[in-house]
């Protein structure tokens, strides 16, 4: 199995991949220098994340934050484990916001990780693809979710969410395209970026956010 790969909380990493990227793509590279190098932290506990995005998935920021913050007030000290969601009644986590297809979902997460059918940890030293397909077992984590994983918790540098919203919008914004672009045109345009999709993956974000 390869070494973890290196980190895009480095800033040595970050900066090599805006390079990059700039000398690649001169249209992207416009919106590089007009935000800047901006600091990237990866960082945060593997199941709490994954735990986070399910809560997260097909929410708007706020009332995904709202939700994350009255499951968090469940436990001591705010902290998300495994053997506790998973022995968490139903009602509880129910009062928190979390709607029935989710707790589904955490309740298998949970007695995955608890059960240690699966070890989150040893996934810090696998291949991306490799992570994806381990976590795409648990039931609603689909590539999405594990992708979040790999850029926020990971820093990964080479992801690029194809199926999100606001990358997809990015690039219909940045490149002036008449129609939200398709998988196939995502990843042409993509190819100029490896090995650092990453960090165009976040500029289209804050491109996104800014306008």
């Amino acid at each position: 199995m390869s070494h973890p790969k290196e980190s895009l909380g480095d800033a040595k990493v970050f900066r090599r991949g805006y390079d990059h990227i700039k000398t690649k793509d001169r249209v992207l590279g416009k919106v590089l220098e007009s935000h800047g190098v901006f600091e990237f932290k990866a960082e945060g506990d593997l199941f709490e994340s994954l735990v986070e995005s399910i809560l997260s998935q097909q929410l708007a920021g706020a009332a995904a934050s709202s939700i994350i913050r009255k499951v968090r007030a469940l436990y001591p000290g705010g902290k998300l484990e495994a053997h506790a969601i998973y022995k968490t009644p139903t009602r509880k986590l129910r009062s928190a916001g979390v709607s029935p297809q989710k707790l589904s979902y955490l309740k298998d997460l949970s007695k995955k990780v608890w059960k240690g059918t699966i070890d989150l940890e040893s996934l810090r030293s696998m291949e991306d693809e490799e992570i994806i397909r381990i976590l795409d077992e648990v039931r609603g984590i689909g590539p999405w979710t594990v992708q979040m994983l790999l850029i926020f918790t990971l820093g990964r540098t080479n992801v690029f969410p194809v199926d999100d919203l606001g990358v997809r919008k990015g690039v219909q914004s940045i490149y002036s395209l008449k129609e939200m672009p398709n998988k196939a045109e995502m990843e042409k345009l993509a190819e100029n970026w490896h090995p650092y999709r990453t960090v165009a993956s976040l500029y289209l974000w804050r491109h996104k956010d800014a306008n």
